[in-house]
């Protein structure tokens, strides 16, 4: 039958045979790591990932596609692919996401070859998603490793929400109760990292990324406690 390893690497790409990295990777080299993180807004997950991928600059971001309007200092093709509505629907239609989610009313979606490529290079490539997207790759890639970012206080995601110029009242609000959602699913991660410290932090994903993560694991005892004090249970 047919052998992928030894053919055409766009089979995979089209999905026309079954996307596993491992498997894409194996006998072809180093093969590159993929990195899922997750975070409420707030958190401060964009600040600690530019500040590693500049310390890093081997590692590299997917840029998601969505059906979000692109803020003012955004990039088309940098920050995010920004596609309409029924381009994303077609898609999904076709397979190419390995996942995809809505959020506030918006699509965000991960495509397929992307992910594919940089795996096969031997690049290391971090997915910057929610809680729904990173159940969809755990379930497609189960090598990934999985890090989720909390806020050391619900009183400072909050002050941390409204520093932030770009959100109306209300989108904070929905923000906030939004978070409540996300942060039930920190027991779902490898590793937690509190953003307590920026720059203890950062040191913490340094070492997640140098497979040295165990100070981050999530059975640590005091993570049960905050959690408790942000979601409110």
């Amino acid at each position: 039958g047919l052998n992928p390893f030894k053919g055409d690497a766009s089979l995979y790409l089209k999905g026309c045979v079954p996307f596993n990295a491992f498997d894409y990777n194996r006998g072809v080299g180093k093969r590159g790591h993929l990195f899922v993180i997750a975070a409420p807004s707030g958190a401060g997950k964009t600040s600690l990932m530019r500040a590693l991928m500049q310390k890093r600059p081997s590692v590299e971001f997917s840029v998601s596609c969505t059906t979000r309007a692109p803020r003012a200092h955004e990039r088309d093709g940098h920050d995010y692919h920004f596609i309409s509505r029924d381009e994303f629907e077609r898609l999904i239609a076709a397979g190419e996401f390995i996942e995809h989610a809505d959020v506030f009313g918006n699509l965000y979606g991960t495509r397929r070859s992307v992910v594919a490529a940089a795996l096969a290079e031997g690049r290391d490539l971090v997915l910057d998603i929610d809680w729904q997207g990173a159940c969809q790759v755990r379930e497609r890639l189960p090598e990934a490793v999985h890090v989720f970012i909390l806020p050391p206080s619900r009183a400072e995601l909050e002050r941390r929400l409204r520093k932030r110029a770009t959100d109306s009242a209300e989108a904070i609000a929905r923000r906030l109760a939004e978070s409540v959602v996300e942060m039930a699913h920190w027991r779902e991660f490898d590793y937690i990292v509190v953003n307590r410290d920026f720059d203890q932090a950062l040191a913490e994903f340094e070492a997640i990324f140098d497979g040295h993560g165990e100070a981050s694991r999530p059975d640590r005892p005091e993570l049960a406690a905050l959690v408790q004090e942000l979601i409110g249970t």
